[in-house]
Order: C-alpha cells, then sequence, then structure tokens
C-alpha cells in the first residue's frame, strides 16, 4: 500500500470537470485506489464517490493506492492535481 497527501489548487476544487478527469486517470490504473478527505474515503474510480467528497480549492486530501503499479498510480494522480489539471 502506498499513501501520498496532495493539496488541490485549482480554482474550483474537484468538481464536475476536474473530478472526471481524475477519474479517468484512475481508472487507467489496476491497482485499487481511494482518495481520502479528513476521515470519508471513497474509491478514486468512482465519480459520484470522487464528487461526494465535496473537496474545495485549498484543501488538503491523501491518494491510496494498493497493488501492481500502486506507486505510480498514485503519483500520477498527485501529478494531475498539483499541475491544476493541466494534463
Amino acid at each position: 500500500m502506498y499513501a501520498k497527501d496532495v493539496t488541490v489548487l485549482n480554482q474550483v476544487g474537484l468538481r464536475a470537470r476536474p473530478a472526471t478527469f481524475f477519474t479517468q486517470k484512475a481508472n487507467e490504473y489496476k491497482c485499487s485506489i481511494w482518495i481520502e478527505k479528513e476521515e470519508r474515503r471513497v474509491n478514486a474510480k468512482s465519480l459520484l464517490g470522487v464528487l461526494s467528497l465535496g473537496v474545495a480549492s485549498g484543501e488538503t486530501v491523501r491518494i491510496i493506492a494498493d497493488g501492481n503499479g500502486e506507486q505510480e498510480a498514485a503519483d500520477a494522480l498527485c501529478q494531475l492535481i498539483s499541475s491544476e489539471f493541466a494534463g
């Protein structure tokens, strides 16, 4: 299991469009991936789950991956968030 914290910097947070990009990227990996805000953890591959967290700009989330390619997956998702979803 591999976990990494990242702060959401884009203006709208993890709302509709950024959340879609995030879940699409998460689905590129075979390992299990979760996103955690405070004490709440949801499947990072689920758009509704990610949206339900209500992550706003400036908030820190934890990306947790477990399985084959876990570190690569978590790092890629953190990079996506850090780049403000620029790709």
